[in-house]
């Protein structure tokens, strides 16, 4: 029986201390270091142009044996100020009986000292996984701000049945908590998480009532660690983000980071917490000024969310032009990158062009693939100027690209032939490289996703009782601009149709575009995509009439009549504005 104290003793010596010098990293690493993430270039079109960095977060040292991870820590309370003990209970008799009248919960918060917090387990009823979590997190928080000793309790019998509510061992090594520089490197082998704490308690439901319990640092470590681990729990984001946003506590900008980064890579929208991470940004944002790795991370996610909230946008934007001497070329190009992508144009923009749009040059990426996409975000907000155009078109550049990845992926080619329309149409008096008509860039599978497919068929459906017959009208036509032409008719100036196959200079060109979910940006500010919006302007440079059918005006689930009628007076609408 000595044998086995004396084993959880070392345990306990081993947790403690691993969760002291957890707390302290946390704090020594600040805001600089971000979370790898995926790239926003291409949030539409799923291929990676730049990654973030981070530390990666290794396995536990047993796949079957949990520690709680010493940076999981409950709230700091303002009692724990006062050093003096108090009673955690008070009672009060009435026709003879005794009722307590603080609650378990009450008597954990209100404990001051070592032996309060320990003497809660000391009741007659079994003590909960949540209390003991909040428990082991209080003194996880003391033992890191020196409030306790961990030889104060780690043999404390009370200790010792919390840890084993929580169902935390670890194998024994010996001679391993023999001192503080042993200690050190053992502590480098527990790579547990606070996931493994919270989840470990019970399911994902269950976890999701304990996040309440936790400090809001812990809170935003758990939902990092669901991103890294790529585990969409809906109940424990949900839980999350509610206590997160319901929180008056102001994060950093690691945090918001860090927030943004999960929302991102696990596809989970949340209007409120998301206003709360943009709120935050802006009130600590002009603070930072030596880290820009930590404002391309927010850049990105917000890219990757297709978050559109101005407000932010324009802050860090400022943010950019004023540290622009200290930013990464990559941090400048996820500015470039987002801003396309949210279609946002800075009232800066002057600024933006003379001072960042010809600051970075291909030199500045290993891998050509980031060329093109920044050479993209650049048409898409019109800062593209002609020698980055012909940087991109010119035959060495595709011929770079299909040595580096063997054949262009769709995702490129859809940008060379956006490019390539925009040198075309848009791009005034450009002279430079354009794609040869046999180039393999040409042979772009064009697809729509099956949703996107209903709307359109929907829409062609309605067309139909519109038009006198089949050849006035064509549907999924390739621009050869990099996307499909929904549906294109041709009308007189007294909205008569025409037939599509006869050639007719006076005729109006009109195509119909689909403007579904993932078209559009979300958030403060909704909008078009940056991606929609040069769809649009090329259709418009080619000389057609764009008719935008957007999803939530245009509903397959109405009745055939009412989706004529729609059509028919937006065909009025555009035919009347030519008169």
């Amino acid at each position: 029986m000595l044998g086995l104290q004396r084993y959880a003793g070392g345990v306990a010596t081993q947790l403690f201390r691993h969760m002291h010098y957890a707390a302290y990293s946390t704090i020594k690493r600040g805001a600089g270091a971000t979370a790898a993430v995926p790239s926003q270039a291409d949030v539409a079109t799923s291929t990676p142009a730049e990654k973030r960095e981070n530390a990666d977060m290794p396995e536990s040292v047993s796949t079957s044996v949990r520690i709680p991870k010493g940076s999981l820590v409950a709230a700091a309370f303002e009692s724990l100020k006062d050093e003096n003990s108090t009673s955690t209970t008070e009672t009060c008799k009435a026709n003879g009986l005794s009722k307590k009248i603080d609650s378990l919960d009450e008597r954990i918060i209100n404990a001051k000292t070592v032996n309060g917090i320990l003497a809660v387990s000391e009741g007659n009823g079994p003590l909960s996984r949540k209390h003991a979590l909040k428990i082991v997190s209080i003194l996880a928080e003391w033992s890191s701000m020196n409030r306790a000793k961990i030889n104060e309790f780690e043999n404390d019998a009370r200790f010792l049945r919390i840890c084993r509510v929580l169902g935390r061992t670890v194998a024994n090594r010996a001679g391993a908590a023999t001192n503080d520089k042993n200690n050190s490197k053992r502590i480098s082998g527990f790579r547990t998480d606070d996931l493994n704490t919270v989840l470990g308690v019970a399911g994902d439901d269950e976890a999701a009532k304990l996040i309440a319990s936790i400090s809001l640092p812990q809170m935003v470590k758990v939902m990092s660690t669901l991103a890294q681990r790529k585990r969409r729990s809906t109940p424990l984001l949900r839980s999350l983000a509610f206590n997160i946003s319901s929180t008056t506590d102001q994060l950093d900008l690691k945090q918001c980071a860090d927030i943004l980064y999960a929302m991102g890579t696990l596809n989970f929208q949340d209007s409120v917490l998301a206003a709360k991470v943009c709120a935050d940004i802006q009130a600590v944002l002009k603070k930072n000024s030596e880290k820009s790795a930590v404002v391309g991370s927010i850049l990105t996610s917000l890219g990757i969310m297709r978050y559109r909230d101005l407000d932010i946008m324009e802050a860090l934007t400022q943010w950019t032009l004023n540290n622009s001497e200290i930013c990464r070329p990559q941090d400048i190009s996820a500015l470039f990158i987002t801003s396309a992508i949210l279609n946002f144009k800075s009232s800066n923009l002057d600024d933006v062009r003379n001072k960042l749009s010809t600051s970075i040059v291909s030199a500045d990426f290993q891998k050509s693939i980031d060329w093109l996409n920044h050479v993209w975000s650049l048409a898409m907000l019109g800062l593209v100027n002609d020698d980055q155009l012909n940087s991109v078109l010119s035959a060495e550049f595709i011929a770079k690209l299909e040595k580096v990845t063997n054949d262009l992926s769709p995702t490129s080619k859809m940008k060379l032939l956006n490019l390539n329309g925009y040198a075309q149409l848009i791009a005034k008096e450009y002279k430079g490289s354009l794609l040869a008509a046999d180039s393999s860039v040409h042979t772009l599978p064009l697809a729509h996703s099956k949703n996107k497919q209903i709307l359109v068929n929907g829409m062609l459906d309605a067309l139909k009782s519109l038009l006198p017959n089949s050849n006035y009208l064509k549907s999924l036509q390739d621009s050869k601009m990099g996307f499909l032409i929904d549906a294109f008719c041709l009308f007189d100036n007294k909205r008569n149709p025409l037939p599509v196959d006869k050639q007719n200079q006076k005729a109006i060109k009109i195509a119909l575009m689909i403007v579904d979910f993932h078209d559009v940006c979300h958030g403060t500010h909704r909008s078009a995509s940056g991606i929609t919006s040069l769809c649009f302007e090329l259709l418009e440079k080619s000389g057609y009439k764009v008719i935008a059918v957007p999803y939530n005006e245009f509903n397959t689930s109405d009745k055939l009549l009412k989706r004529v009628q729609y059509l028919e007076a937006k065909f009025k609408a555009i035919i009347s504005s030519q008169d």
